[in-house]
């Protein structure tokens, strides 16, 4: 199952994609948030289909909003892939490099990017992201599968300036509005065969810069559900990004590439969809 969100900022409706559509299950579920997930609504969502014929389709011209609604938290992994590490200029790390994003950073897969107030080094990322299904604290790694509810797209917009040159933590560069393009869809674990063998890859202005698999992944997605679940209680609803393969505009040689505004990244991962935002300048 397809999990997606729909409509203007502020009034997203809960929908599904079948067969290349979007239908609107609003009269079946309110939202794909914490309460959804934690009360079994997938499997809840796969039994009411079955019996819903008709479903209201969703007009092609009204926004693909985040799939997930208000997550607890955005967690993300640093320096995941070994040739991103080494692009970089950093060691592949020991243990997982963790931090957060803001979850005001959220945005829909094809809302615009805003390059912020100050920015000269604003940069792309794409990533695997998992969606957790239900509470997790201390998990095995052997059972951290189970508190899966499913996987998607997610740019890990960085400023880079704000990240490495400011002091402190990675946070400050990858908190801005705007800086979490989130989905398409939510492919629920029925989906993917195998999450360690899904193609990744970015483009900017139709040039490709990132193309990588997730088989790359030096910490694999169960280890990270079991590793953070030994330092925070992970919720339902609850996103974590697995980290981006080398080809970043920070790796670019001989100069580092950023973005300016009016480019246009192009990103997908195979089974969970492709995403497409254009930069703007920051304004009042």
């Amino acid at each position: 199952m397809k999990l997606i969100r729909f409509g203007n900022p502020g009034h997203e409706k809960p929908g599904v994609v079948i067969n290349n559509k979007r239908y609107d299950v609003s009269q079946l579920v309110s939202d794909f948030d914490e309460a959804f997930f934690a009360g079994n609504g997938i499997e809840t969502l796969k039994a009411a289909l079955d019996k819903q014929p008709g479903l209201p389709e969703v007009a092609e011209d009204v926004r693909w909003a985040s799939p997930v609604s208000k997550p607890n938290k955005i967690i993300c992994i640093g320096l995941n892939y070994a040739d991103h590490a080494a692009e970089s200029n950093m060691a592949a790390p020991a243990e997982p490099v963790v931090f957060f994003k803001a979850t005001t950073s959220l945005a829909g897969p094809n809302d615009d990017v805003t390059i912020p107030r100050n920015s000269v080094k604003t940069d792309w990322e794409v990533e695997l992201a998992v969606v957790i299904g239900k509470r997790a604290s201390y998990v095995d790694e052997s059972e951290a599968m189970d508190y899966i509810a499913g996987y998607c797209l997610h740019n890990d917009i960085s400023e880079r300036e704000f990240q490495l040159e400011r002091g402190g933590q990675w946070v400050k560069g990858k908190s801005c509005d705007t800086f979490a393009p989130l989905g398409p869809w939510i492919a629920t674990k029925d989906e993917v065969a195998d999450v360690n063998n899904l193609r990744l890859w970015l483009s900017v202005n139709g040039k490709q810069y990132q193309n990588g698999n997730t088989s790359n992944l030096i910490f694999k997605v169960p280890f990270l559900v079991s590793y953070l679940s030994q330092f925070m209680t992970l919720v339902p609803g609850d996103v974590i990004s697995t980290g981006t393969p080398a080809g970043v505009g920070l790796g670019q040689k001989p100069n580092p590439i950023y973005l300016k505004p009016g480019d246009v990244m192009e990103l997908g991962i195979d089974g969970l969809g492709t995403s497409k935002q254009t930069t703007k300048a920051w304004s009042r």
